[in-house]
């Protein structure tokens, strides 16, 4: 099962630890384990007083997520400017990972952009050429990481 993170905590997570693998525009960073909840909020000592009642407990998930792979993606704006080139990078960086899941460790992974392509070579911002060319970046760091 391949999931999606969407925390800050997780991402910050990912990103204090060294990358697992590099390419030439791509850095690989993983972390075993599960993606951390949402923050949870504690109530105080006065909170009794508050007119609103309090949340009700939700049951745990019935899914088991203890084996499953969650992939985090960024692009910063720097290296790549136009949205749709961001766009782009983004589902590239999905679709690979839906790819080599099965052959990828259990855990959290981040792809992160750490340079951008070349304007001069990819003029168009979101060209087959400039998706071929991370398509096949980014199949051959997993397979490295695998």
């Amino acid at each position: 099962m391949l999931g999606r993170l969407v925390h800050k905590a997780d991402f910050e997570r990912l990103l204090s630890t060294r990358s697992r693998v590099r390419s030439t525009h791509f850095a690989l960073h993983h972390v075993s384990g599960a993606p951390q909840g949402p923050p949870t909020w504690v109530c105080k000592a006065g909170a009794a007083e508050l007119s609103t009642t309090p949340a009700p407990v939700l049951p745990p998930p019935v899914d088991d997520f203890s084996a499953g792979r969650w992939v985090g993606c960024v692009v910063p704006k720097r290296h790549a400017r136009r949205a749709v080139t961001r766009n782009l990078l983004k589902r590239q960086m999905r679709a690979s990972f839906d790819r080599h899941a099965a052959s990828l460790p259990g855990g959290l992974w981040l792809v992160r952009l750490r340079a951008g392509f070349s304007t001069a070579e990819f003029v168009s911002a979101r060209s087959v050429a400039l998706a071929q060319a991370a398509r096949a970046e980014l199949d051959g760091l997993l397979a490295q990481a695998a």
